[in-house]
């Protein structure tokens, strides 16, 4: 109960070390850009656009945000990763520059939706990131394509379907699970950023180290185009239906390098229960003195984990 009630008292959003922000050309999508170069573009699926930003050339990897944030949160991880792969950081359905359909939201479809786009791009095998919801959306995708994953990183948040993954539904700081439908979105609608300041405070170990400010305008901005947030709460209706999912999943052991990367004040140490769940090659990292927001809170410490991670040789 001490890890709930941490949980539930404290965690919070992103840290100033990785506030500065390169600023973003564009491209066509068929050219590569610069290695030190963000440049942006829209990926098509059938009558789904996805929006991602790519830097570098060499082996891909692909950076999947989760809610309050945008592609914009993996832009550091992209500076750092560019000069030796493609790394490639997509706006998920529902969120960003990316559309927004009625329906799709649970996590099998929309790691689907993501391969297609990467496929779309000439890549076949890729090593995944995934963050919060980008995490389901991530394992999504391994446990469906377990032949195109070289790698898979998972940081800070929950598996529904997996393990004791129900307790997470009963944590009164995680209130938001149970926060969506037709009554929540018109709540919340022209009150986007009070909303999300809630995650970006709650969530991180100290607020002080949080979402730059910067930043918490432009999540605000993209998380208030229409239809507003109808499309991101969605993916916490889509839970009931990702745990079936998962749970089916799971009977399947990855065997790909798995990486569970979570905050020392979040949800590091379940992440990385259930990480030994759904893989036999985990390796479990806590990030000390930090919640949520890992990028944010304690970008170096977070990023130095990452490219350890994914320049090991397969």
């Amino acid at each position: 109960m001490g890890f709930m009630t941490r949980l539930a008292s404290s965690c919070s959003a992103l840290a100033t070390a990785c506030a500065a922000r390169p600023a973003t050309a564009t491209a066509a999508p068929g050219a590569p850009p610069p290695a030190a170069e963000i440049t942006q573009h829209d990926a098509h699926v059938g009558d789904l656009s996805l929006h991602y930003l790519r830097a570098g050339h060499g082996a891909p990897i692909v950076f999947l945000h989760g809610f309050a944030e945008t592609s914009h949160m993996w832009r550091p991880a992209l500076a750092a990763l560019a000069h030796d792969h493609t790394v490639l950081a997509v706006d998920l359905p529902g969120a960003g520059g990316s559309s927004r359909p009625e329906t799709g939201y649970d996590k099998k479809t929309m790691a689907r939706e993501i391969r297609a786009a990467v496929r779309s791009l000439g890549y076949h095998r890729i090593q995944l990131v995934g963050h919060d919801i980008g995490l389901m959306v991530a394992y999504a995708y391994a446990a469906q394509f377990p032949g195109e994953v070289d790698r898979l990183a998972l940081m800070d948040a929950f598996l529904p379907g997996v393990g004791a993954y129900q307790e997470m539904f009963l944590v009164p700081g995680l209130w938001h699970l149970h926060f969506h439908g037709a009554t929540p979105a018109a709540l919340v609608a022209g009150r986007e950023r009070i909303y999300l300041e809630h995650f970006w405070n709650d969530l991180a170990a100290d607020p002080r180290r949080s979402v730059p400010e910067a930043d918490r305008e432009l999540y605000a901005r993209a998380y208030a185009r229409p239809p507003g947030m109808r499309s991101t709460m969605a993916y916490f209706a889509a839970l009931e239906q990702d745990a079936a999912d998962f749970a089916g999943f799971a009977r399947t052991p990855l065997t790909m390098p798995i990486l569970a990367l979570g905050g020392e004040k979040a949800l590091g140490k379940f992440l990385a229960e259930q990480a030994e769940l759904i893989g036999t090659h985990v390796t479990a990292v806590t990030i000390l003195d930090a919640g949520h927001w890992l990028m944010e809170e304690a970008g170096d410490r977070t990023l130095a984990e990452l490219v350890k991670f994914l320049h090991e040789p397969r």
